[in-house]
């Protein structure tokens, strides 16, 4: 599998960015198919950081429903696969900045 492809995006939401601030831990949505040692080497060469430690889970889908004028619309959210990546002492990653 090649890097470009091992990262889809970071993760963004309260609990995790009171990670990166506390801990130094970021999280990214990753190839269903990645394993922890290329989601630590794609970090590594893009970012330009240490990685100290690789967490992943299979997040599951979600059954969703809504009604609506046209009737009650059922669905599922796909699954997807997170990766929690804890960096050396030191170390950053600036998400915000585009």
């Amino acid at each position: 599998m090649k890097l470009a492809d091992v990262l889809v995006r970071p993760v963004l939401t309260e609990k995790v960015n009171a990670q990166m601030e506390k801990s130094g831990r970021y999280t990214f949505e990753v190839d269903r198919n990645a394993n922890k040692l290329e989601v630590k080497k794609a970090v590594e060469e893009f970012y330009g950081v240490k990685v100290n430690d690789v967490n992943t889970v299979i997040v599951p889908g979600k059954n969703k429903a809504r009604y609506t004028k046209a009737g009650f619309l059922k669905g599922v959210r796909p699954a997807y696969k997170k990766a929690t990546v804890t960096l050396a002492a030191g170390d950053s990653i600036d998400l915000f900045s585009m």
